[in-house]
C-alpha cells in the first residue's frame, strides 16, 4: 500500500492560515493533493490536521480525513516525524508492506512527475527512505559571517583562494517530500539519517515558504513557471 499524507496544522503565525491561504487562485493545500491525486501511484491520499476548515477543503479536493491530529501535534514545536507515526498508527496499516509518501501542504512546485520519480529512486535503489534535495545557489564553502566588530570574515577561510567550480557540490533538504516504509519511518530518528537517499530536484522548483517574502517571490516563481 502507498499512502500520500499530508501534514497541514492550523495556528500558523507568520502568515496567518498558511496552510490554505489562495496561492495563484487556488489554495496552496490543493496544490499538493492534486500532485498526489494525478499521480496515480497511491491508494489514498489523506491530510493530517486539527483544523476544521483544512479539513473541509481537503475532502473538496479530494484529499481524506480520517481523523484529527491532537493538540500536542500541532503546535509550532511539533516535527514531521512524530505526525507521519501518528497518522500511522491511527490507520492500522502493515508496516513492513506499507510506504509513506509524506507531502508538505505548501510545496505549490511539487508535481505527479516529481512523486513518480521519487518513487523510482526508492524501487531502483531498493532504498527504504528517500528525501528531496537541491543544491544551493552558491557554495556554502564560500559562506560570510557578520562578526562581534561588525566585520566580514569567512566561515571556512580555508577556501578563500578556491575556484567555485573547484569546490564540492552540495545539498539541502528541498522541503517537498519524503518517500518511506512505515516501519522504518517508525523506528528512526530523523529523516536526514544514514537510510536516506537523494531525490534531486532542480532549484528553479524549489522555494521554502516561511515568511510573506517568501511567499511573494513562491508566487512570482510559479507565475514565471506557467508561462
Amino acid at each position: 500500500m502507498k499512502i500520500a499524507l499530508i501534514p497541514a496544522r492550523g495556528g500558523s503565525k507568520r502568515i496567518p492560515q498558511k496552510n490554505i491561504r489562495n496561492f495563484c487562485g487556488k489554495p496552496i493545500i490543493a496544490y499538493s493533493i492534486d500532485a498526489a491525486l494525478q499521480s496515480s501511484i497511491f491508494d489514498r491520499v489523506i491530510v493530517s490536521t486539527d483544523d476544521s476548515e483544512i479539513a473541509e477543503l481537503a475532502l473538496h479536493y479530494g484529499a481524506e480525513c480520517p481523523f484529527r491530529r491532537p493538540e500536542e501535534l500541532a503546535t509550532d514545536n511539533s516535527g514531521t516525524l512524530p505526525v507521519i507515526r501518528h497518522a500511522i498508527t491511527e490507520l492500522g496499516i502493515n508496516q513492513t508492506d506499507s510506504w509513506i509518501c509524506c507531502i508538505y501542504p505548501t510545496a505549490p512546485f511539487v508535481t505527479s512527475e516529481t512523486l513518480l520519480s521519487g518513487w523510482r529512486v526508492v524501487e531502483s535503489q531498493c532504498a527504504t527512505l528517500a528525501v528531496t534535495v537541491a543544491t544551493y545557489e552558491y557554495p556554502v564553502q564560500r559562506a560570510l559571517r557578520i562578526n562581534d566588530q561588525g566585520k566580514l570574515e569567512m566561515l571556512e577561510p580555508a577556501y578563500y583562494r578556491h575556484r567555485s567550480q573547484d569546490l564540492d557540490e552540495v545539498y539541502h533538504d528541498a522541503g517537498q517530500f519524503y518517500w518511506g516504509r512505515a516501519d522504518v519511518l517508525m523506528r528512526i530518528d530523523a529523516l536526514l539519517c544514514e537510510h536516506a537517499v537523494p531525490i534531486r530536484i532542480p532549484k528553479y522548483r524549489v522555494q521554502d515558504i516561511d515568511t510573506p517574502e517568501d511567499w511573494i517571490r513562491a508566487e512570482l516563481m510559479f507565475k514565471a513557471l506557467q508561462q
